[in-house]
């Protein structure tokens, strides 16, 4: 007896300890910010002007301005948890190729930007990056889509609950942090825990603007239900398409439905072949 008392008593313990490390290490476990660039837009043929933007609260983004010739319209990317803009170019790449100019930017405490990286952080984050597309730019709003992709797609909501973009893209995001963490932690109080939100699902209903959602099934990370769910609750206009792959694959799997069928979706919502300028 009293060695089953002590494995209990081991095993409370490390549970308390798991607990413990999740509560206090939750925000370095979402954010994985490198500060290595690996590659430039210019590594796939695009031209690019490398811009600074500051933030309301003193911080300095790093951010490309990736113009395309007769753009009819601009995609402001939020990316995802991990690395920096510089594993971004392909999907920069992808969506230039549509026509679009790009503006893709780094969160704080992420590749050259300064600051530590936070829920308000990222929302103040991509509030600068639209004071500086409309203002600094000069672009019209509706001529401005929000591609936000994983946790990218938090702030990308987020905004538009503020602002009135042409459109809000949504690629394999989650209704919630804690849904996910739930999913993938179900032996832990992950809800009660958790300190950040970033709550999809409760925002999405006040968006207006036109919204696409493009998730896999065979997402690891974050499940196709969610993306399903994201779907069920945001307003029409609104348009599902399913991606192929795995969580990090499913970009380059599914590389001809984003030249076909998102191509087809942002041309119905964007003013033909314009700059998007005021």
């Amino acid at each position: 007896m009293r060695t089953v008392l002590n494995v209990l008593l081991i095993l409370a313990v490390t549970y308390v300890l798991i607990v413990g490390l999740m509560y206090s290490f939750q925000e370095r476990l979402l954010f994985l910010p490198s500060s290595t660039l690996r590659a430039t837009p210019a590594d796939r043929g695009l031209d690019y002007d490398d811009v600074t933007i500051p933030t309301d609260d003193d911080e300095r983004l790093h951010a490309w301005w990736i113009p395309a010739t007769n753009a009819r319209g601009t995609l402001i990317v939020s990316h995802g948890n991990a690395g920096n803009i510089s594993g971004r170019v392909d999907v920069a790449r992808l969506l230039h190729d549509l026509g679009l100019n790009v503006l893709l930017y780094d969160y704080r405490g992420y590749g050259q930007s300064t600051g530590q990286a936070s829920e308000n952080g990222l929302y103040r984050d991509i509030e600068a990056v639209w004071h500086y597309a409309t203002e600094t730019r000069g672009l019209a709003p509706e001529g401005l889509v929000l591609f936000g992709r994983s946790l990218g797609g938090a702030p990308s909501t987020y905004l538009a609950t503020r602002e009135t973009p042409a459109a809000l893209v949504l690629d394999s995001a989650f209704t919630s942090v804690p849904d996910v963490a739930a999913h993938h932690y179900p032996f832990l109080p992950v809800r009660q825990l958790a300190s950040l939100s970033f709550d999809n699902e409760a925002r999405l209903p006040d968006v207006t603007a036109p919204v696409i959602i493009l998730h896999s099934p065979d997402d690891e990370v974050i499940p196709y239900s969610q993306g399903e769910r994201l779907y069920e609750v945001a307003n029409e206009p609104k348009a599902f398409l399913q991606l192929e792959g795995a969580h990090n694959e499913a970009f380059f799997r599914s590389e001809h439905l984003y030249r076909t069928e998102l191509a087809a979706f942002l041309a119905a919502h964007l003013p033909a072949r314009s700059s998007g300028l005021r």
